[in-house]
């Protein structure tokens, strides 16, 4: 005889085993309005944005405090006498070029220089040179126009290479063009750009080394 699968309490009355509730992810899966597609398509690309905006900025704050060693490192070589210009020393005299091909040496694990970059700058530039005192020292990025709201980099003006010797003021400065793609809050709080006021592509690396070489023979 067939059995029944509904149970009846005393009062007769039949009860239907209650089924689980389905979880949330199944529904979601399920669903055919179209409106959870709708709903993703919308968030999905600022989510997106600044996923990568934060990965970028990351790898940009990277970049900056490399830059800012190889300032420190390359200073110093300059302060203790390992490297000289123009002393008429074999070991220690370098050029613009060889000065340049070493401190890419020192970034090169994120920035690349290829050959035409170290002959003839494109994003990065040094600035070497000796001062009589610590407050000839310039303090401010250069731009050209000067006297504008918004100015591009005057790279005419920081493309030098002439530190002294023994107990000399010197500064060392690098300037490095970073380029950029989604982190779009950056490039608009500077004012080196173009001067039509323009979102540049890139956020401009600054860093400075300045000090007296020590008395070295």
């Amino acid at each position: 005889m067939h059995q029944n699968d509904r149970h009846t309490d005393g009062a007769g009355a039949s009860r239907v085993p209650a089924t689980h509730s389905r979880r949330p992810w199944r529904r979601f899966s399920r669903s055919t309005d179209g409106a959870a597609a709708i709903e993703f398509a919308l968030l999905a690309i600022p989510y997106f944005v600044i996923v990568f905006a934060i990965i970028e900025t990351f790898v940009a704050f990277a970049g900056e405090q490399l830059v800012a060693n190889a300032v420190d490192t390359m200073a110093r070589k300059i302060r203790t006498g390992n490297i000289t210009y123009a002393l008429g020393r074999p070991g220690t005299d370098m050029d613009r070029t060889k000065f340049r091909t070493a401190f890419c040496g020192e970034i090169a694990i994120l920035i690349k220089c290829d050959a035409s970059e170290i002959a003839t700058p494109n994003k990065l530039w040094l600035d070497v040179r000796t001062f009589t005192t610590f407050s000839a020292i310039p303090k401010t990025v250069p731009r050209t126009p000067a006297n504008t709201t918004f100015g591009e980099l005057d790279t005419a003006s920081i493309n030098y290479y002439s530190p002294g010797g023994p107990k000399t003021v010197n500064m060392l400065r690098a300037y490095y063009k970073w380029e950029v793609i989604t982190d779009l809050v950056r490039p608009y709080i500077t004012n080196v750009r173009p001067t039509n006021g323009t979102r540049p592509n890139y956020f401009l690396i600054v860093e400075t080394a300045a000090f007296q070489n020590e008395d070295y023979p």
